[in-house]
Order: structure tokens, then sequence, then C-alpha cells
């Protein structure tokens, strides 16, 4: 293909058709136009949707922290009712001791359950997220060679 002729093709592409159809540059023009509209309609919609689920998310939070709150003073009350309970059998001091050492007893062995829960996510990596996109950048590479 010489010079020449590719210049000619190009203005001759870029002139209007004589039939009224558009030309190539104006459908490609058209075409890139409506795909950056479309990807800007996209991430408006993504955005709006987004937004959306924050809005019920931090309600759901919301009602979950007040539930959390009302539950507290719950077991205080229910701590309470054991200690008055037991101070019928023995001293209030004595009644009030036993029923802190029990609860005592029971955030140790909790901490000990969440520590060792613990140690068995770390490190906090995705691993299989990571395992996933090697395997995929690898089926690229093999594609492309």
């Amino acid at each position: 293909m010489d010079e020449g002729r590719g210049v000619v093709a190009f203005s001759q592409s870029s002139e209007r058709r004589s039939d009224g159809r558009p030309t190539i540059g104006e459908l490609v023009s058209t075409l890139s136009e409506k795909l950056s509209q479309l990807i800007r309609d996209e991430i408006r919609l993504a955005k709006a949707e987004l937004a959306e689920k924050a809005k019920q998310a931090a309600i759901g939070i919301g009602l979950f922290a007040v539930a959390g709150f009302l539950a507290f003073f719950a077991f205080a009350t229910l701590v309470a009712m054991a200690v008055l309970a037991l101070a019928n059998a023995v001293a209030p001091w004595l009644a009030a001791l036993i029923v802190a050492v029990v609860l005592l007893l029971i955030a140790a062995v909790l901490g000990m359950v969440g520590k060792r829960a613990l140690e068995q996510g770390s490190p906090p990596m995705p691993t299989k997220a990571q395992e996933s996109i090697k395997a995929d950048v690898a089926a690229v590479k093999e594609g492309l060679s």
C-alpha cells in the first residue's frame, strides 16, 4: 500500500457519504461517545447502589449496637440476681465473690479460645485469592505464548 492511497482513503472516509449514511469515522466517534456515557452511567449506578447499601448497613449496625447495649444491661441484671440468690445461702460478700470468680473463669476460657482462633487466622492474607490470581496470570501467559 503506497502512502498516497492511505491519505486519499483517509480523506474520503472523513467526508459525508452521498447516501446520507454515517462514515466509519463518524460511527467510531459515536461509539466512543456512547461507550464513555455508558461507563459514566454504570459508575453513577454503582455509586448509588453502594450509597443505598451503606445506608442499610449503617441502620443495621446501629440496631445491632443498641441490641448489644441492652443485652449488656440484661446480663448485668442477671449477675445481680445470681449474687442476690446466692446471698440467701452464704454471706453477701461471699456470694458476690463466688459470682465474680465464676465470671472471670468464663472470661479466661473465652479469651484462650479467642486467642487460638486468632492464631489460626494469621497471617490475615487472602491466600486463596492470591492463588487464583497467580493461576489467572499463568493462564494468560500460556495463552500469549
